[in-house]
C-alpha cells in the first residue's frame, strides 16, 4: 500500500489529528466551475491520512491546500445538492477504524490501503462498482493507467471480475543512482531497465572509499524490513518467480513454488547486494543523506526521490535533479512493486446515486491535480500532463505503474504479509551479518509452511 511507509515526502506534510467536519460553500471560494449534477444527498467519507486543513508545508514553506478548502472551492459548485461529511484516521490505526465503520453503516466512501481494501471486498464489505461504470457514459475507465485498472488488488477482485475500488494514488519505487559518484569511482552509468547482475556488478565496484574523495561509499541501499519486502518483490519479477499458481480467491488451492531454482537466485542475490550495504538497511535506516550534497550511497533501489524534489522546491537546486537519475526497476519490462490506493465504496452506502459522484470526483483528473500539486501524491491517470516536467521520478514511477502486474507475492496476499515477508526480511539481516542460512533449506521450509497454510483454509 502507498502509505506513509514509501511516501516519506507526503509522511512529512500530513498533519494527522483526527478530525470530522462538513462542508459548506461561501461566495468568496465559489469557482466558476459549471454544476455537473443535481443529485442531492449526504455523502460519508472516510480519508485515511489525508489533510483536512491549509496549512504550511514543513520542508519548503510553501503553503499547501487543504481538502476543506479544495472542495469548497471545485466540488461544491459542481455538486450544490451533495453535503460531504469528512472523517480523518491516522494510518497508524486505519484499517481498524475503518473496517469498524464499515460494519456499523457509518460510512459511504473511503480512500485507504489496497491490502485493507482487498480484504473488505473479499469479506463482501464493498459495493462492486461495474454495474455503476456500465451505465455511466460519463466515466471512462481508460483514463487510469492500464495496467494498473487491469491488474491491481487494490482495486480489482482476486479473481479479476469485479471492479470494486478506482486507483487514486500510486506508490513511487524506482530505482535512482548518483551520477557524482559514478563519475567519481569511473563507473559507467546505469541502463535505463537495469538487470539484477548489473545493478549487483555496479555496486560491488563503488563499495569501499571513494578514490577522489577519499570517503566511505557504499554501492546499494534498499530497505531490509520493508513491510512489504519491494525490493524482493522486484527480484521475483526479474527472475520470473512469481511463488505459485491458482488465485488469492482460492486459498486452499494455491500450488506454491516457493523453493524454485527462481526463489534461490532471488535470496543469493539479496545475500550478496547485502555485503555492499550500510547496515541501516537492516532499522529502514543509512540512507539519511541520499538524494543530498553529502550522499555516500551509489544505487538506491526502491526510491521516490522525494528527498531531491524537495530541496528543488525548497531551495531551488535544480542541479540535483541532474546529479541524481532515475531507472525503471528490476523486472524485464521494468517491473517492481507497485503500490496502489483506492476510493472505495461500502456495500451498504445509503445513497449509492450522491456517493458514486462523490467517488468519481475524489479520484478523477481534478482532484488528481489538487494531491500532486500541493503534496506530491503520484497520480494514476494516463494523462497526468499537470506533473511538473522537472519530476522525473514521478514520471518513472508511472511507467513502471503501467507495466506492472500483481502474482501470489502481494501485501494483498495473506500469506506473503504474514510469513513470506518475515522470512526474507530475517534473512537479509542474517546474510548482512554474515550469517545467511542455506537457501534451499531456508525456502524448502518456507514452502512446508505455505501449503500447511493453504491446507488449513
Amino acid at each position: 500500500m502507498v502509505k506513509k511507509l514509501y511516501l516519506i515526502f507526503i509522511a512529512l506534510l500530513m498533519l494527522t489529528t483526527a478530525a470530522c467536519s462538513s462542508t459548506s460553500s461561501t461566495k468568496e471560494e465559489v469557482s466558476d466551475a459549471k454544476v455537473v449534477s443535481k443529485v442531492k444527498g449526504t455523502v460519508r467519507v472516510s480519508l485515511a491520512g489525508w489533510q483536512l486543513e491549509s496549512g504550511i508545508d514543513p520542508i519548503t514553506g510553501i503553503e499547501n491546500v487543504g481538502l476543506k478548502d479544495f472542495l469548497k472551492k471545485e466540488f461544491e459548485p459542481r455538486y450544490p445538492n451533495i453535503k460531504l461529511e469528512l472523517y480523518q484516521v491516522p494510518w497508524e490505526n486505519a484499517q481498524a477504524k475503518q473496517t469498524a465503520m464499515l460494519k456499523s453503516g457509518d460510512v459511504d466512501v473511503l480512500y485507504t490501503g489496497g491490502a485493507f481494501a482487498s480484504q473488505w471486498q473479499k469479506q463482501g464489505l464493498l459495493k462492486g462498482l461495474d454495474p455503476l461504470i456500465e451505465k455511466d457514459s460519463s466515466f471512462d475507465p481508460n483514463m487510469y493507467l492500464k495496467g494498473v485498472w487491469e491488474n491491481s488488488y487494490s482495486t480489482k477482485s482476486f479473481d479479476k471480475k469485479v471492479h470494486f475500488g478506482i486507483p487514486a494514488v500510486l506508490g513511487k519505487r524506482i530505482i535512482i543512482y548518483d551520477k557524482k559518484l559514478f563519475d567519481e569511482w569511473g563507473v559507467d552509468y546505469l541502463s535505463n531497465n537495469p538487470t539484477p547482475e548489473e545493478i549487483l556488478e555496479t555496486a560491488k565496484k563503488m563499495t569501499g572509499k571513494n578514490p577522489k574523495t577519499g570517503k566511505k561509499n557504499y554501492g546499494i541501499w534498499f530497505d531490509g524490513k520493508a513491510l512489504n519486502a519491494s525490493t524482493f518483490v522486484a527480484l521475483s519479477y526479474a527472475y520470473g518467480a512469481n511463488g505459485g499458481e491458482g488465485t488469492l480467491n482460492d486459498l486452499k488451492n494455491i500450488k506454491w513454488n516457493l523453493n524454485s531454482p527462481e526463489m534461490v537466485k532471488a535470496l543469493d542475490w539479496l545475500k550478496e547486494a547485502a555485503k555492499y550495504a550500510p547496515p541501516g538497511i537492516l532499522n529502514t535506516q543509512g540512507n539519511e543523506n541520499f538524494g543530498l550534497e553529502n550522499n555516500d550511497i551509489a544505487i538506491h533501489l526502491d526510491a521516490n526521490g522525494a528527498s531531491t524534489m524537495g530541496e528543488v522546491m525548497a531551495n531551488k537546486n535544480t542541479k540535483l535533479l541532474d546529479r541524481f537519475e532515475s531507472t525503471l526497476n528490476l523486472g524485464p519490462n521494468g517491473e517492481g512493486w507497485v503500490a496502489v490506493d483506492p476510493f472505495v465504496m461500502a456495500k451498504d452506502a445509503k445513497n449509492v446515486e450522491a456517493t458514486w459522484e462523490v467517488l468519481k470526483f475524489l479520484t478523477g483528473p481534478i482532484t488528481q491535480k489538487y494531491t500532486y500539486d500541493n503534496f506530491k501524491f503520484t497520480p494514476t491517470l494516463t494523462d497526468a500532463s499537470f506533473v511538473s516536467k522537472e519530476d522525473k521520478y514521478m514520471k518513472t514511477a508511472m511507467e513502471i505503474a503501467q507495466v506492472s502486474k500483481s502474482t501470489l507475492l502481494d501485501e494483498a496476499d495473506p500469506f506473503f504479509g504474514s510469513e513470506i515477508v518475515p522470512a526474507i526480511n530475517g534473512f537479509i539481516s542474517k546474510a548482512r551479518n554474515g550469517n545467511a542460512p542455506d537457501i534451499q533449506s531456508y525456502l524448502d521450509d518456507l514452502q512446508k509452511r505455505a501449503e500447511k497454510w493453504s491446507a488449513n483454509q
